[in-house]
């Protein structure tokens, strides 16, 4: 079992990045026993394919692979790196073009989506990427790709590139890609802005109130929450009364998922309680679990050398996992290779 998972390296790294995907790359990790393997990349190819700062993308490369470590992924146990020193994903990417068909990539929601009503000005690059994507899990012969409900049209996407490469070029016995299967991560909890439960929590809130960052203090944390957005009302013993209170259950939902329990159980212990006594007891949960992350954080941040090392160490063990499959792939389509 391998599975293959990557993620856009963004700055300002916050609550709802951790427990939206981070925390199910670790419990994967952790899962794994005897030859199985995880792979974890940084896709900062992906991330030329929209208008970009260059140097945003260097640092928040170097701040990603800082907060995946704190939080608990281990460089000697998975194998996690960057796809810009992997140069095979490019490669094998544009071996895969000749599979790919326009019909396909033109049933994409996600370019409808990123490119908007301006789809003449999109790059050919935002139009491919899923090609790019399909490139990063078969490169490495994937059997299993992690897909919330976004992602699972690129999947199925990538195994009918798989198949059509596989039927064309390659003989039933010997297929040059294996078709990775998708698994289903645990729902992650939806962590909304403190100061609007109705909008995300996202870096790009003008108000850093808004939000838990990954590099938050203790004492920051506490504040913050104690100024998060609520209503007069105590909180209600069940879920039901919950509805129409956004910000409520909001509090409630992050104190569930950082205390690995359910709605229910925390109104079950917290019902009854006005946000006074309720917000100190989010905040302590959150200073437990996250204390040791952002105090990680910060020294792995301030220390690009070995940032850049586990990069690099890496960024080999895929070329050497990468080189078979792409060889194959060459010599499938008649290519000669130096």
């Amino acid at each position: 079992m391998r599975v293959v998972s990557g993620i856009q390296p963004t700055g300002n790294l916050h609550l709802g990045n951790y427990l939206g995907a981070i925390r199910n790359w670790v419990a994967m990790q952790d899962g794994m026993e005897g030859g199985n393997q995880c792979m974890f990349f940084l896709a900062d190819l992906h991330a030329i394919s929209q208008p970009h700062v260059p140097a945003e993308l260097r640092a928040g490369t170097l701040e990603m692979a800082a907060a995946l470590v704190a939080c608990g992924i281990d460089p000697d146990r998975s194998i996690l790196f960057n796809q810009a020193q992997v140069p095979a994903h490019a490669e094998l990417q544009w071996l895969l073009n000749g599979t790919a068909r326009m019909g396909w990539l033109n049933r994409m929601t996600q370019f409808k989506d990123k490119a908007g009503k301006h789809r003449e000005g999109a790059s050919i690059a935002l139009f491919a990427y899923p090609v790019l994507q399909a490139a990063d899990v078969l490169l490495y012969q994937a059997t299993h790709v992690p897909v919330g409900d976004d992602q699972k049209q690129h999947l199925e996407l990538a195994r009918d590139i798989a198949q059509k490469f596989n039927n064309d070029f390659a003989s039933p016995d010997a297929p040059v890609f294996t078709l990775p299967d998708p698994i289903m991560p645990p729902e992650a909890a939806r962590i909304m802005s403190l100061r609007d439960g109705t909008a995300k929590m996202s870096k790009s809130d003008v108000s850093d109130l808004s939000r838990i960052n990954l590099n938050d203090d203790a004492d920051t944390i506490m504040k913050k929450i104690k100024k998060a957005k609520t209503d007069p009302e105590p909180l209600p013993s069940e879920a039901a009364g919950l509805e129409g209170r956004a910000e409520a259950l909001n509090l409630v939902t992050i104190y569930a998922a950082i205390a690995g329990q359910d709605v229910a159980t925390v109104l079950a212990e917290h019902g009854g309680e006005g946000f006074g006594k309720f917000k100190p007891a989010l905040g302590e949960v959150l200073v437990e679990t996250l204390s040791p992350i952002s105090e990680r954080f910060r020294e792995l941040k301030a220390d690009r050398e070995s940032l850049d090392a586990i990069l690099a160490r890496g960024a080999a063990k895929a070329r050497e996992l990468a080189g078979p499959t792409l060889a194959n792939a060459y010599e499938a389509l008649g290519l000669v290779r130096g």
